[in-house]
């Protein structure tokens, strides 16, 4: 099955060897998005909850260049450096998801790219 490569200038472009996202058929998996400003490439400033909201604003972007939304993803990753911010995790996703969920895991890690306090990724699926 051919891969398509998915791009948008919506989200920040890839910071090494990876695309935004890879399309197999009607699954789409989503690269790890961090904080980044895509018109600027820099991390947004205003602490952890400004950092998971432009994370998601991120992934919502790539969902739409394959043709999907956020409500199409069928499994989240997400990668905190103080799993003490889970809460928060929790609260903004609520603004980003509806009943049902995605499944989901929370990984908590020692460092993330450009220094970051969360990172998010994913698998969508389309219909055909």
């Amino acid at each position: 099955m051919p891969r398509q490569v998915i791009s948008t200038d919506q989200a920040p472009s890839a910071i090494g060897a990876y695309s935004q996202a890879i399309r197999s058929g009607n699954t789409v998996y989503l690269s790890g998005q961090i904080p980044l400003d895509p018109a600027t490439m820099e991390v947004v400033e205003g602490g952890v909850e400004a950092q998971v909201r432009r994370a998601f604003d991120n992934l919502k972007a790539v969902c739409e260049a394959a043709g999907g939304d956020l409500s199409r993803i069928v499994k989240l990753n997400v990668y905190l450096t103080d799993l003490g911010n889970f809460a928060t995790v929790n609260q903004v996703m609520a603004d980003y998801f509806s009943e049902p969920y995605p499944a989901r895991a929370a990984v908590g890690v020692a460092a993330l790219p450009k220094d970051v306090e969360f990172e998010v990724e994913g698998v969508m699926v389309l219909d055909d």
